[in-house]
């Protein structure tokens, strides 16, 4: 287990769930769960401690962590596992998958399983932000587990070398391509003013853009997208700009997977990430960075993001109670908060945010409650039914522009046609 999460984790007390102190079954039950990891910091360890301890609590109940990869290699995983007869009865998977998840009749609804007053205030707990991508006509299908908003992470010892005060990040589009080029021409060269990930999530990079453009890519129901809308179109300009006309990007795409290192290594002075990294960067900087929400245009904002805990439909009453067990043991205050510290993600309940040891760490380190502060300004992330074809549609789209292939307007009224097209059924059958 990982010594750093045993003094917060270790000896947690589960309220109003199983304690360890029940009679034991003969037979535990047997949970698989499928989990991604998609930042930085050794976020294996870190889940096999929970399960330890919960399993400690829990000794009639046995849990099957499995790392599955990204988030798309998880539900492949999970999904071929379902198609083989060998369900797992639950999975963190892409608080996005719900529309396909849901289509594929692969999930069970939170409120289907719950039946005590206090299992219902549990349900109703979460932030309600981080639950727009988990439910679906009135019903709870996903809960939120490692979930984040993207934050604006800046060196302040380039922004003073710069001029600039270090202690003041950019609030807007127009103030992040100056402070980005005022860098890039203070460092001779040697270093970029901002990088944005291009690679592994684009849509959900533009997302941000276009919302901070007071636009929505997608309706609520899943059936439309609207991605050649004006608004989208100046989103992406402003995109490519950063290269193209402030000269304070680099060319081309930028890896998802090493941006995290770029900015370690002072290759860029600003980035825009997931929270999910900032206790590795906290842990691995060598200078003072500071994290904010990210810049506006004409509103500030920023998608949700991460993954959510769901329950597979082809399972035992038994293997489902255990599991909302499991689900409840992890989401638990004293826990969210714990898992919150260790790994950057957001507590994912006001009640996190309360106890004793998160209150305490936001006061230490007030970038930890950056992404829980954007909520008020967020928007669910780009989620529809055949998600996999859509985002790919509009990823291809964002990187075409980056990479000079075609222009922004281009390239984005291709994405909506293919998007278009995938979805035709659906907007149909409303």
């Amino acid at each position: 287990m990982n010594t750093r999460l045993a003094p917060t984790l270790c000896g947690l007390a589960a309220a109003g769930l199983l304690s360890a102190g029940q009679a034991v079954a003969d037979d535990p039950v047997e949970l698989t769960m499928y989990y991604p990891i998609a930042v930085g910091g050794a976020l294996t360890d870190v889940i096999d401690g929970l399960v330890a301890d919960f399993q400690a609590d829990h000794p009639d109940i046995s849990v099957n962590a499995i790392y599955a990869g990204n988030y798309d290699d998880t539900r492949v995983r999970a999904m071929s596992a379902i198609e083989a007869g060998d369900a797992p009865q639950l999975s963190v998977l892409f608080s996005i998958d719900l529309f396909d998840l849901i289509e594929q009749d692969a999930i069970v609804a939170f409120d289907d399983l719950i039946e005590t007053d206090e299992e219902r205030e549990w349900l109703d707990s979460f932030y309600p932000g981080l639950m727009e991508n988990g439910q679906l006509d009135g019903q709870t299908y996903g809960i939120p587990f490692q979930r984040s908003t993207i934050v604006l992470y800046w060196n302040k010892e380039a922004f003073e070398a710069a001029g600039l005060d270090p202690e003041t990040p950019p609030e807007n589009w127009e103030e992040m391509a100056e402070m980005a080029a005022a860098v890039r021409e203070a460092s001779g060269g040697d270093q970029w003013g901002v990088m944005v990930p291009s690679t592994g999530y684009p849509y959900w990079m533009f997302q941000a853009f276009a919302f901070q453009n007071g636009h929505r890519l997608m309706s609520e129901d899943g059936t439309e997208v609207f991605f050649d809308d004006p608004a989208s179109i100046e989103a992406l300009e402003y995109w490519v700009s950063l290269t193209q006309e402030h000269e304070a990007m680099p060319d081309g795409t930028i890896e998802w997977g090493t941006l995290r290192q770029n900015f370690i290594e002072q290759a860029t002075a600003m980035m825009w990430h997931t929270t999910g990294n900032l206790t590795a960067v906290r842990n691995e900087a060598s200078f003072d960075f500071g994290v904010a929400m990210l810049p506006m245009n004409t509103q500030r904002g920023s998608p949700t993001g991460g993954g959510n805990f769901y329950i597979f439909n082809d399972t035992t009453e038994d293997e489902q109670r255990a599991a909302m067990t499991f689900i409840r043991w992890m989401t638990d205050p004293e826990r969210a908060a714990a898992w919150s510290i260790e790994t950057g993600y957001m507590g994912v309940s006001p009640a996190a945010y309360e106890t004793e040891a998160l209150r305490d760490y936001v006061e230490t380190f007030p970038p930890a409650a950056v992404a829980r502060d954007q909520l008020e300004h967020g928007t669910a992330e780009l989620s529809t039914y055949q998600g996999g074809r859509v985002r790919r549609a509009l990823d291809n789209a964002i990187q075409a522009a980056l990479t000079g292939q075609m222009s922004p307007e281009e390239a984005l009224n291709q994405a909506q046609a293919e998007a278009e097209a995938a979805l035709r059924r659906y907007a149909r059958s409303r």
